[in-house]
């Protein structure tokens, strides 16, 4: 197979992508508690937050013969609120955009101020995992911010994704981001390698 990573301009491609991605997992699941209303919201959020980092950041995609098989997105920090987010949002959740609007206080207070990239999202779609392709679309950025001395941020929500993220140079940060009544998230912290590491992950 034929493996490519290039710059996506579809942020309703990179946004259904990560939809179908996360829409079973715990954050999605406290976010939005009702099973039928979770993909279709999230493919809505997903894709305004692609779509800003289109302006504001990096969208990659990662292509198995030709097919759209991951996603990352990146945003360089800080960076502007999204216009109207809030009311998008409720214009789509409903009674789930307090949740939305929790959940993005909770992590803001823990988000780092000091310039940097920000890993918003890294997805791949569902039957493609345990191949190497995070790993792929995760050191085509680590090369541009080793290159450039610039750190990297994100939070970890999954003990699985924090062992994925420690290997690839990832150090965890002092606090959890704690959902009220919901699951936990791991910030964590990467400073840019130097050219002699820059070959490892």
């Amino acid at each position: 197979m034929t493996i490519e990573i290039t710059r996506m301009t579809d942020a309703a491609a990179a946004g259904g992508l990560i939809a179908e991605t996360f829409h079973t997992d715990e954050i999605t699941r406290w976010l939005i508690p009702r099973a039928d209303d979770r993909l279709p919201m999230q493919r809505r959020f997903f894709t305004i937050w692609a779509g800003h980092a289109l302006e504001h950041g990096d969208v990659y995609g990662i292509h198995e013969s030709g097919e759209l098989a991951g996603v990352a997105v990146w945003f360089t920090a800080p960076f502007p609120e999204i216009p109207g987010e809030q009311e998008a949002i409720a214009s789509f959740a409903g009674e789930n955009a307090e949740r939305y609007r929790l959940f993005g206080e909770v992590t803001e207070k823990l988000h780092p101020q000091e310039p940097h990239h920000y890993l918003a999202f890294i997805a791949l779609e569902r039957g493609r995992t345990g191949r190497g392709l995070g790993t792929l679309l995760l050191r085509e950025h680590h090369r541009r911010l080793d290159a450039e001395g610039i750190p990297a941020y994100l939070e970890a929500s999954s003990e699985a994704s924090r062992r994925l993220y420690l290997r690839h140079g990832y150090v965890d940060m002092p606090e959890l981001v704690r959902l009220p009544g919901g699951p936990v998230m791991y910030p964590m912290w990467r400073e840019p390698r130097p050219a002699a590491q820059a070959g490892q992950p």
